[in-house]
């Protein structure tokens, strides 16, 4: 099977598994795992903050950050489709007790504009404006990804209102080879940020939640409450050391082997919109006539897999499971009609 459904699906390249097994580890709670050490040390030096917190899902990271930049009764602006609103079960009000302002973005991006306009103002009606909170690349966007200038844009504004501000980077490091943008230069404008190592990267599994040393340590409090504390973790470490060394600037690929995608499906008669495949991922509407399940059935008599996105929607992901002969048996399936 040709595996699209999502870039979580990789499996770990034989070097990495060598470098897992070599790794030296430790009990982790007790902050003895040296290769957790590392990670975190690297990860929050490559993006300009001063500690990291290596956890198990990118949706503990989120959640951890929103529950130490908030409290009960206070609110959190983000878009509409944001993963952290969508895709992780309510989270921010189970965890946080925290409401939230949505916006509705440009394939999942806002603007400064928007977000001063979400801004309560002091009244005992509302809850408390506490945190902000962007996605790059954005999920639902099909891999959409910010300007730099928007980014300082919606930064100062934060700072002028003391806000924090959070980035959910769970396919960051595609934002950062699509866009050639520094991941030194982010630390200077978020407040927290939350990276994935277990998507485009490849590795098993893993996140890590960067920020100050301050709020990391609030984090780790946050973590242990949500039974994220680790034993001898530092063989899946290792998988990510190995994935920040090694996998970074082959996204590359992912992102040349998405657009052929996206170019194919712009000829197939069935296909009435694609979204501009910026990164790793493709979404596409189905013309009426022709259903998400239907259109997934026929890629699976194809030995395809995708994931149904809506409607008529599907998504394509690319990732370094999917080499170019794949992608060409992809396309010679999307050349073929749907029954």
């Amino acid at each position: 099977m040709i595996d699209l459904r999502s870039d979580t699906v990789t499996r770990p390249t034989p070097a990495m598994l060598e470098a897992m097994f070599r790794a030296p580890v430790g009990d982790d709670v007790y902050e003895e795992d040296p290769t957790v050490r590392e990670l975190e040390h690297e990860t929050a030096r490559r993006f300009g903050l001063e500690a990291g917190l290596f956890c198990p899902s990118g949706t503990m990271t989120n959640q951890i950050a929103i529950k130490a930049h908030t409290e009960p009764l206070s609110e959190v602006i983000c878009e509409q489709t944001a993963h952290i609103y969508l895709w992780e079960v309510g989270g921010i009000a189970f965890h946080s007790g925290a409401s939230v302002a949505l916006l509705p973005g440009n394939r999942g991006r806002l603007t400064a504009a928007q977000v001063a306009s979400a801004i309560r103002s002091e009244n005992i009606h509302y809850p408390t404006t506490r945190l902000v909170c962007l996605e790059n690349t954005h999920n639902r966007g099909g891999g959409s990804c910010y300007p730099w200038q928007a980014l300082e844009d919606i930064a100062e504004l934060a700072r002028r209102h003391r806000l924090p501000l959070h980035l959910d980077g769970a396919r960051l490091f595609n934002a950062l080879v699509a866009t050639g943008q520094r991941s030194e230069e982010y630390g200077r404008l978020f407040s927290s940020i939350s990276i994935c190592l277990s998507k485009g990267l490849g590795a098993p599994v893993g996140s890590v939640l960067l920020g100050s040393r301050e709020f990391i340590r609030k984090c780790q409090r946050i973590r242990k409450v949500m039974g994220g504390g680790w034993r001898q973790a530092g063989y899946l470490a290792a998988a990510g050391l190995y994935a920040l060394e090694h996998h970074v600037e082959r996204l590359a690929d992912d992102h040349r082997r998405a657009q052929q995608l996206a170019a194919a499906l712009q000829q197939a008669p069935y296909v009435e919109e694609v979204l501009p495949a910026e990164t790793n991922l493709v979404i596409f509407r189905l013309r009426e006539g022709l259903t998400e399940e239907q259109f997934l059935a026929h890629l699976s008599e194809q030995g395809i897999k995708a994931s149904a996105f809506g409607p008529q929607m599907v998504r394509f992901v690319t990732h370094l499971d999917v080499d170019d002969a794949a992608i060409e048996r992809v396309i010679e399936a999307l050349q073929m009609q749907p029954q």
